[in-house]
């Protein structure tokens, strides 16, 4: 039993040998340093406070504290292990988000981070190989964590900080690099740590050894937005993962430490000396002979770039705007929503939208040209869904700058319905209200608008006022309600004001920080919707790898006018396409309503012909589409013009004339102002002929009758006549 206890001390001396002379080497300094400088203040120390040390007892307590700090990290490790759902991983790093439209059909995809899933048997065993060898030797004789690899990556790291270095040393075994990137954040805490410990055992008893390196292999990063090392295979070398040599193998799994600093395509001799550590790493874990890997080590890299592309990333605008929405609105981060292969249902309509980018690429619909932005929205004007969004000109960028939801702009005249004519409706003045349209000044500070052209007139009705886009009317008018009133109806309406909004400015527009083509878009639903406005959204719920719904939109109206006020609204906005500014975007053989917008340059710049914003909305009781026109920044040079055919006209038209005909093309259920004016003048026309006609039929009446008449009196008389004659004497 002796000799039995002596060779197990003997055994075990000699495998901690390497770890003993180690830590001499990197700590034997310290201990130097820390034996000559200290040594009098612990003796200090033990003089000062030993007595009290001992009376108390403080060796237990800090023993009892330690303990306790293991137990309720223990308790918090197997609870996050046992809470977090591990058994659906696979499937989600094979899944990637899709994304589906209205009617249950699918649109798209997001990549993330994720590449072309491939099996464990399809990557080549070269790879395998390499990355055991280089990554984990012990992979296979591990469960998940390893105590030797974490005391060593804990002990370097501190040696570096100890010397004013930042870098942290990592001691992790393939499976918790996999947990640490799919369930965990990067951050180097103790308490992120043990997570990660626990959530590898238990990854670990789920899946098999085969199953865990395909994965991380699939998880992998490979430089240049290449993720997975299929995707990495065709993209370096145009092969299969399958197919990959060692040399090629090799060079790809030494990426995995600095997939940047290794980049072959960049640094091509810091890449082939990557990839000979890595065939070396090989040849020490006997997966190659030195001549085998001596004969792999004399091939160039070989590796060029070539084309990969599994995006489905369809409608970048309209993507963009799902991610923002289910990221700000159910909370959820932008990893989870790339890479846990959620379904999205959306009210997407692939056909507006398709038609809507194409209009965006048709340079003959842009007559302001180079330089100039534009966004449009299409709303579901019942729901609120967002049927299409595109949010600039010229190259997308991933969840950039979208103009359609994020841009800011002074909304024009396009305010007047919601600010002036809809709230006078309700408070008593009618469609045909004569309103003043002279030049005239407000308030103590003398604020005098004037219309485009300094036009001015005798007092004009209201439809009038509103077709022509009349600024003195649209100011006048809000006086006369009171600013409260339009400020309250524009804040209820969902517009972005601020105090300082609460003029008379607001009237034609005047606001502090203006507001968005979504924004704007869902306020006008109000007049589509009989006067309830319809909440704007582009989700409808979201589905996880389970089938579980962990998000479902519920569809919100406020009411904003009565059915009456959005009645006549419409009734009046109608004339704006027919009879107003409207003309240039008019949709042929569609009726619509709605209103245009431009916003005038001010200072030194200005002049009657130019611009900052072009506005068009218009909508039928199916739909609301939204259009603006103009530059992101404006300056002297950076203009446009205050005509809609010069400005949104075509664009708007065109996108009217694809969109209208895909709805269900509900017609008004009322007739534009000009239409019941001319049915009244018509109506007046006709009954003035019916009283000629049968004041003439009367007279006729009357003629006949008398002529009748006379002529049975003449009769009679002649009768008489002749009697008398026969009585007399011949």
């Amino acid at each position: 039993m002796k000799d039995y206890i002596k060779g197990l001390k003997n055994w075990f001396h000699q495998k901690m040998m390497p770890v003993t002379n180690w830590l001499r080497k990197f700590f034997g300094p310290l201990i130097r340093f820390h034996q000559r400088f200290f040594q009098p203040f612990y003796a200090w120390l033990r003089k000062t406070f030993g007595p009290f040390w001992h009376r108390f007892q403080i060796n237990r307590w800090l023993i009892a504290l330690f303990l306790s700090l293991i137990l309720v990290i223990s308790v918090l490790g197997t609870f996050e292990a046992k809470t977090t759902d591990v058994s659906d991983l696979k499937k989600r790093l094979q899944s990637t988000t899709e994304i589906y439209d209205v009617s249950g059909n699918k649109a798209g995809s997001l990549s993330g981070q994720k590449g072309t899933y491939v099996k464990f048997s399809e990557i080549s065993p070269h790879a395998v190989n390499a990355v055991i060898a280089t990554e984990d030797r012990n992979f296979y004789k591990e469960h998940g964590f390893s105590v030797r690899g974490m005391t060593r990556g804990v002990l370097t790291t501190i040696w570096y900080r100890i010397r004013g270095s930042n870098v942290s040393v990592g001691g992790s075994t393939l499976t918790q690099q996999l947990v640490k990137n799919a369930f965990l954040s990067q951050d180097q805490t103790v308490i992120r740590k043990a997570r990660e410990l626990f959530l590898s055992v238990q990854v670990e008893k789920e899946y098999s050894k085969h199953e865990i390196l395909a994965m991380y292999l699939n998880n992998a990063y490979f430089g240049h937005g290449v993720w997975g090392i299929q995707d990495a295979a065709k993209k370096y070398f145009g092969v299969s993962a399958a197919d990959l040599s060692v040399s090629e193998s090799a060079m790809l799994i030494g990426m995995l430490q600095s997939p940047n600093g290794y980049d072959p395509l960049t640094y091509e001799d810091a890449a082939k000396q990557r990839r000979d550590q890595v065939i070396q790493n090989m040849v020490s874990t006997k997966y190659l002979t030195q001549a085998q890997a001596d004969y792999n080590a004399k091939f160039a890299l070989g590796a060029t770039d070539h084309e990969v592309d599994n995006s489905n990333y369809n409608y970048p605008y309209y993507f963009d705007s799902v991610i923002n929405e289910a990221m700000n609105k159910y909370d959820l981060k932008e990893q989870d929503i790339l890479n846990n292969g959620y379904k999205i249902y959306t009210t997407l309509d692939q056909k507006d939208q398709t038609n809507l980018q194409n209009d965006y690429d048709d340079e003959s619909l842009n007559p302001i040209g180079d330089g100039s932005q534009a966004a449009s929205v299409v709303m579901d004007a019942k729901t609120g869904g967002v049927r299409a969004v595109v949010g600039g000109r010229g190259e997308h960028v991933f969840r950039g700058f979208n103009r359609a939801t994020q841009s800011h702009r002074s909304p024009g005249s396009t305010i007047k319905p919601i600010a002036d004519y809809a709230p006078s409706l309700s408070r008593g003045f009618s469609y045909d209200s004569d309103l003043k349209n002279s030049k005239m000044s407000f308030g103590t500070n003398g604020y005098s608008p004037s219309n485009y052209g300094d036009y001015t007139s005798e007092k004009i009705p209201m439809y009038q006022a509103l077709e022509n886009s009349y600024n003195i009317p649209a100011v006048w008018l809000l006086d006369q309600i009171g600013v409260n009133a339009g400020y309250n109806a524009a804040t209820k309406a969902g517009l972005p004001l601020a105090k300082s909004d609460k003029n008379l400015s607001l009237a034609i527009g005047g606001m502090k920080k203006g507001v968005t083509p979504l924004e704007l878009t869902q306020a006008y639903t109000s007049f589509a919707n009989g006067g309830q406005m319809s909440d704007s959204h582009f989700i409808t719920k979201i589905v996880d790898t389970s089938g579980k719904t962990i998000a479902q939109a519920k569809e919100k109206h406020t009411r904003l006018w009565s059915k009456r006020v959005a009645n006549e609204m419409t009734s009046m906005m109608m004339g704006v396409y027919t009879h107003g500014t409207g003309t240039a975007a008019d949709p042929s053989g569609y009726d619509v309503a709605g209103k245009t917008g431009t916003t005038e340059v001010s200072g030194t710049n200005s002049t009657s012909d130019n611009a900052t914003d072009s506005w068009a909305i218009a909508y039928t009781p199916d739909v609301v589409v939204t259009t603006w026109t103009g530059y992101d920044e404006t300056d002297a040079d950076h203009t446009i013009s205050a005509y809609l055919s010069q400005t949104s006209g075509p664009l708007m038209k065109t996108a009217l004339e694809q969109v209208l005909p895909n709805t269900k093309q509900t017609n008004f259920g009322v007739k534009s102002v000009r239409a019941k004016m001319s049915a009244t003048e018509n109506g007046a026309s006709n009954k003035k002929n019916g009283i000629s006609n049968n004041i003439s039929g009367i007279g006729d009446d009357i003629k006949n009758g008398a002529s009748s008449a006379w002529s049975n009196v003449k009769g009679g008389a002649q009768k008489a006549w002749s009697g008398i004659q026969s009585l007399l004497p011949q």
